[in-house]
């Protein structure tokens, strides 16, 4: 069995995806919650096998949420989907740990075909924009590091350098070298515009 939790802050939207897990044999609804925050601490606590998940949260940005929970003790298999479709999203999810990204356009069938595919250890990629970065055409000179794509993510959620420093254990001056790495990836002249770049917007 499946066990999955549903994040997306439309409620409509929310509840007919629970509807579709109840109607799946192999699959089980463990929580469905509107927020990045809320479902970090129950993914904490449930431990679902994979994490239904969109990106545009209220709070805390749906990539941080996802980073959040990739470095959890027992970390879910986070299938993102979103109405967003741009390059930069992609990236900057799979980077912190998605295993999957769909499109909100997915018909029920491809959404639980997802599903059972990141649940078994695959990856899922959809939409023109998860096609270029799958080819390497993406906008970015290079693909983020690790680090670099965890400092984005706290960028992200409106932490300065030095709450970024305590959070990584890292030097001022490291976190300093990341961020200008980071703006130069992206291609932006400043935290507020990879800020919005990792929000999707």
């Amino acid at each position: 069995m499946i066990r999955v939790l549903v994040v997306d802050d439309h409620p409509l939207f929310r509840h007919g995806l629970s509807g579709m897990l109840t109607i799946a044999d192999d699959m089980e609804l463990v929580d469905a919650v509107g927020d990045a925050e809320s479902a970090v601490r129950r993914c904490a606590e449930l431990e679902p096998d994979v994490v239904l998940m969109d990106l545009n949260l209220p709070g805390m940005p749906g990539v941080e949420g996802i980073r959040r929970m990739a470095a959890q003790p027992r970390p879910p298999a986070v299938l993102v989907l979103t109405m967003v479709d741009d390059d930069d999203t992609v990236t900057a999810a799979l980077q912190v740990g998605a295993r999957g990204y769909l499109l909100k356009g997915a018909v029920q069938d491809e959404v639980l075909a997802a599903i059972r595919s990141v649940a078994a250890g695959g990856m899922v990629l959809a939409g023109e924009a998860a096609e270029r970065v799958v080819s390497g055409r993406q906008r970015y000179r290079q693909d983020l590091t690790e680090r670099e794509a965890q400092v984005l993510a706290l960028i992200a959620d409106g932490r300065s350098n030095n709450d970024i420093a305590r959070e990584l254990d890292l030097s001022l001056k490291t976190v300093q070298n990341h961020v200008s790495h980071v703006l130069a990836k992206l291609q932006v002249r400043d935290r507020t515009q990879a800020a919005l770049r990792a929000r999707g917007l």
